[in-house]
């Protein structure tokens, strides 16, 4: 089996929805942030990419069609070299609701306060899984704000000048013929026509809003599906 759609956009722009919509048209395991989080023995794959901009394609996707937010968003390129004939999805949004969005999930993810942070580390003494998935939270976290953001994510303007420059460089790199650019609120058509597909007769799903991601989060540290 091998990787046919490569999605392109950043995390906190319907990724999830995106990747629900995906199964629903036949794209059975749809790889998504939840699966790291689920499998976090799946990390060194990913440390791998980053470093050598390689991995064990087949191993890390095994019995996946498609890929969609992070962790595979950076390395869209990589992944469109190994899977030359995949098409690409860039889902976009609206700058500020994808920052309102993104600051109050991923940038607040994992303990804030100092009683939060000794709660955590006590939890962490006696529980492994829950150490290995921390890990991938701070990869995430690291990449995305670290170095995407370079380290500015709190200076408005500078994020703003990150967002449209990944799109624009987005679609710069991949033919135009290969690549939706997607707002999951345009419903089933886009999608649907960019992949040669009928429509369903339900509504698009949409998932993941900001006032479930703590929920979310909480369970797939526990080892619990969301």
């Amino acid at each position: 089996m091998s990787i046919k759609i490569i999605g392109a956009g950043l995390p906190r722009t319907g990724t999830n929805t995106l990747k629900a919509s995906l199964e629903k048209l036949g794209y059975n395991k749809t790889y998504h942030m939840k699966e790291l989080l689920e499998h976090p023995d799946m990390l060194p794959y990913w440390l791998t990419l980053k470093e050598t901009g390689e991995t064990d394609w087949e191993q890390l996707y095994n019995g996946y069609e498609a890929t969609v937010d992070f962790p595979g968003y950076p390395w869209y390129q990589e992944h469109m070299k190994h899977y030359p004939d995949a098409k690409v999805i860039l889902t976009v949004r609206p700058f500020d609701k994808w920052y309102t969005s993104i600051h109050s999930t991923i940038w607040q993810a994992g303990p804030q306060t100092l009683p939060q942070k000794l709660a955590m580390m006590t939890k962490l003494a006696f529980n492994p899984r829950l150490r290995s998935v921390i890990k991938c939270v701070k990869f995430a976290k690291g990449t995305i704000f670290g170095v995407h953001l370079q380290g500015k994510f709190e200076d408005k303007a500078f994020a703003e000048k990150v967002f449209n420059q990944h799109i624009a460089d987005v679609k710069a790199f991949v033919p135009a013929d290969k690549l939706l650019i997607y707002d999951v609120s345009e419903g089933w058509g886009p999608l649907c026509r960019f992949l040669a597909l009928p429509e369903p007769t339900e509504q698009l799903p949409h998932l993941n809003k900001k006032e479930d991601f703590k929920e979310m989060l909480s369970e797939l540290m526990k080892g619990n599906k969301a």
